[in-house]
Parts: structure tokens; sequence; C-alpha cells
């Protein structure tokens, strides 16, 4: 068989491959760009591709219908949204995906912005790197910050990152306050939380972090009016979704004053338009959508791949796939 990989993939899973299938590795981030619907079609009916490895391409009905040799998908992310799964499985093509890959980076980066924030690290970093750090007393007046330890930490949404995020912050001794109404409270009780309705949660913590998917019920979640009713020394921190927050609320809290500060991993657009008015908040942190750019990331979800592709190569169901009626028509 051969594999079209297009994500970035660790060399050694990808060695590790090619003792099994003859392998096109074309990374997206070396090539700089995404394929086609049409160049995806020329390359499996001409180069006999049966399995793709995607990260960021799309994969339209089109492909489905037209490129007969396909066999296998392999997402790189958690979310499939950009494979059309309904043509997938009507055409028998299995799919894949590798769930929690970048829970621990995306965590830590988390903590890491709430450490940040509290302390004031990015302003007292541009101050000394700039040599306006004159007064020897400023970090007493100035970049005076708070502690974790003893805080109220909410979490929204407990899935995989927010399940590392309580493991983590539980270093730190602080009181963790969870709404997820997917999880039991048997699961948050067990990793040292609380389960807690949102809007109570909101008004209690010291901290917020996102973590839900954004779905039709969570988009717009943290809203004007929940927004409104965190505490003044409270932070907020997104690394799940621009959506889930009420831009124009956050914005005006933000501006005003009615929360100390928050921490954007997330945005409307990416990059970042220049008209934004985060951009102009002296109590912000923006990072570039980096929350799962580690090394680490990569080797896991490849191994999660290899794996998944080896399963598939002796006839076994792959552990991590997506619409097991495709692999009912391909068992037959």
């Amino acid at each position: 068989m051969k594999a079209l990989i297009l994500a970035p993939f660790d060399q050694s899973i990808l060695a590790r491959l090619r003792q099994s299938v003859e392998v096109i590795y074309e990374c997206w981030m070396d090539t700089h760009k995404l394929l086609p619907a049409d160049e995806f079609i020329d390359r499996i009916q001409g180069q006999d591709i049966e399995i793709i490895v995607i990260e960021a391409d799309f994969i339209f009905r089109e492909v489905f219908e037209k490129g007969e040799k396909l066999k296998l998908i392999a997402a790189c992310r958690g979310n499939v949204t950009h494979v059309d799964m309904e043509a997938a499985t009507e055409h028998g093509v299995l799919v894949v995906n590798t769930p929690a890959r970048n829970a621990t980076a995306v965590a830590e980066l988390t903590v890491g912005l709430m450490l940040a924030l509290i302390r004031k690290v990015p302003a007292a970093h541009q101050m000394v790197s700039t040599g306006k750090w004159v007064d020897p007393t400023a970090c007493y007046s100035s970049f005076r910050g708070t502690e974790l330890t003893g805080k109220t930490i909410g979490i929204i949404g407990f899935g995989a990152i927010g399940q590392q995020v309580a493991k983590m912050l539980s270093a730190f001794e602080t009181s963790i306050m969870v709404y997820d109404p997917y999880i039991e409270p048997d699961v948050i009780n067990k990793l040292g939380a609380m389960p807690q309705e949102l809007d109570d949660l909101i008004k209690q913590s010291d901290i917020i972090t996102l973590h839900c998917p954004v779905l039709p019920d969570t988009m717009g979640l943290m809203n004007a009016q929940r927004i409104a009713s965190m505490k003044p020394t409270s932070y907020l921190v997104n690394t799940a979704g621009a959506a889930i927050v009420d831009q124009d609320a956050i914005v005006k809290s933000l501006k005003e004053g009615h929360i100390a500060g928050a921490a954007f991993d997330v945005y409307d657009t990416w990059p970042v338009q220049s008209d934004n008015p985060l951009l102009k908040l002296d109590n912000v942190i923006l990072t570039p959508h980096m929350g799962g750019a580690t090394d680490e990331t990569i080797l896991r979800y490849s191994l999660m791949i290899a794996e998944d592709i080896e399963r598939f190569l002796r006839g076994e169901r792959p552990k991590n796939l997506l619409n097991p009626q495709a692999w009912d028509k391909f068992a037959k």
C-alpha cells in the first residue's frame, strides 16, 4: 500500500511506517500549501494512494466519490470537521483521529498563562529588556502580583485538557471547581475538583479557564451577563475557542477594569486582524494559537496514527476509528 502523509510527522515514526507501507511524505509546513480536491483525486488515481494522513488539509465528498482506491483517512487532530464524514462512511473509507494528542501541551500553556497574568510577566520582561528598569523597587510597586496558591480556579469543560489542567493545578493547592454537564461528578471528584453550576462557578472563581469545544450550545457561553458577574479581581484564560466568549463584552470589561485581565490563544481570525481591540489593551496576554505546538504533540499523534495504520494493515479495527459503519462494510 501507499500512504500520502501531509502532516508534520515524527521522523522515527515515519521510518517505522516505511517498514509496512510505501510512504510519500509532503508535510504542508514544508510545502506551504494545502492540496485542493482535484489534486487529491489525481494523486489517489495516479499514484495508487490508499492511505492519506492529514492535519490541515480538507477532504471533500468528491475525493471519496472519485478516489476509488482510498481506504483510510488519518487526521492528526481531535476534531475532523475538515473531513466529509458522511461521504467517507458512504464509500467505506475508514477515518481515524488522534484524541487528546495535545492535552498536555495546551494544559501546560494554560497554567503558564495563568502565572504570567497574575505575576505580570510580559510587562516585567518588557521593562527590563527595554532598559526602563531604573527604579530598584519597581518589583514591589508596579509589579507586585498575587499567587496561585489558595486561589479558586473555575474550569469550564472537563475533557482531556481540562482534566490535565486540574492535575497540574493540584500542585499549587488551589480550589478547583468544574462545569461540564457531560462528565459524571465522580470523575470530577476523583481529580480533587468540585462539580459546580456554571453561573456559580463564574461568580466564585479567581481564574476561569475555558476548555469546552466550540459547539452550538457553547457558542457565546461566556456572554455579557456572565462576564459582568466575574469578580473584579478575576482573570479569564481562553485556549479553547473564540466563539465561546462574547468578544465585545470581554473587551469592554477589560477596557473598563471590571476584571483584572485575560489571556487568549484563540481568536476570530488567524492571524489577528490589526484592528482587533485586544491589541490595544495592556491587561491581556496574547499568544498565536500555539497551545498544541510542541514536539511531544507531534510525536504523540504520529505514534497514534502509525499504530492505527498498522492495525488496519493487519486486518484489525483501528483503535481511534470514528465511523464504525465503514468498518462493517470493509470487514465484509
